[in-house]
């Protein structure tokens, strides 16, 4: 069974949500929250698996709850974390079109998908179903935007995760730079004259790292760090 935690600023829209995935099978909402701390503190509470979040809300900024619900500090002795690490529920934020700048901050933050917030039923379901089991979800409009939004140039700053860039095999560079550039597995696996499953495997031990948590964030590792520039 996916728990989910439902946050949203309009009780009506929170009632929708709720009323909608609670009557698909294995889905159910086990709270709601109208705001960033409402939220953190609900999260940290119920350890919901993914937690549905409109990206507008009241009090804390949206950007700083994504952080402090997927990045939560470690917890020395929390249960069912043996390295100490606290419980980290997964994000899936539903946006409004035209908010790529937003899109790319909240996957810095650790987001681990994005919706629009006119998707179908099927389609909302079928996305915290995908996130749940641990992939990344991004509508293609978004991926686009996004990209190109990470592309963008900007202000020269020292760059943190260089050593993780330096831990990467020449394969796993040659994958992350196709993965950069929008390419699908199908796709890399055919530039490069490798399985599908191989390059699954690559694509993994790269989030693993660089300390990504899902594809989006590989995108924007790979400009950040230089790897990717910018198109001309």
């Amino acid at each position: 069974m996916v728990s989910v935690l439902v946050v949203n600023g309009q009780s009506l829209q929170r009632l929708a949500l709720r009323t909608l995935l609670t009557s698909e099978p294995g889905l159910t909402v086990v709270g709601e929250a109208a705001g960033g701390e409402d939220a953190v503190r609900a999260s940290t509470v119920l350890r919901p698996d993914i937690v549905l979040m409109d990206s507008h809300l009241s009090g804390t900024g949206s950007i700083d709850t994504i952080r402090r619900i997927a990045r939560p500090p470690r917890r020395p002795g929390f249960p069912g974390s043996a390295d100490g690490e606290g419980y980290a529920p997964r994000v899936l934020v539903l946006t409004a079109a035209g908010q790529e700048g937003y899109a790319s901050a909240a996957v810095r933050a650790g987001a681990r998908g994005f919706l629009l917030d006119d998707a179908s039923p099927e389609e909302l379901t079928a996305a915290v179903r995908v996130v749940a089991a641990g992939d990344a979800v991004v509508t293609p409009g978004l991926t686009r935007a996004l990209i190109d939004a990470v592309r963008q140039p900007r202000t020269t700053r020292p760059l943190p995760r260089a050593s993780g860039l330096d831990a990467l095999t020449g394969r796993e560079r040659d994958v992350l730079i196709a993965v950069a550039s929008g390419w699908s597995n199908a796709e890399i696996a055919a530039s490069l004259s490798i399985a599908p499953t191989t390059v699954k495997s690559h694509v993994s031990n790269v989030l693993a790292k660089i300390g990504a948590r899902a594809r989006v964030q590989a995108v924007a590792f790979a400009y950040e760090t230089g790897l990717v520039r910018p198109a001309a």
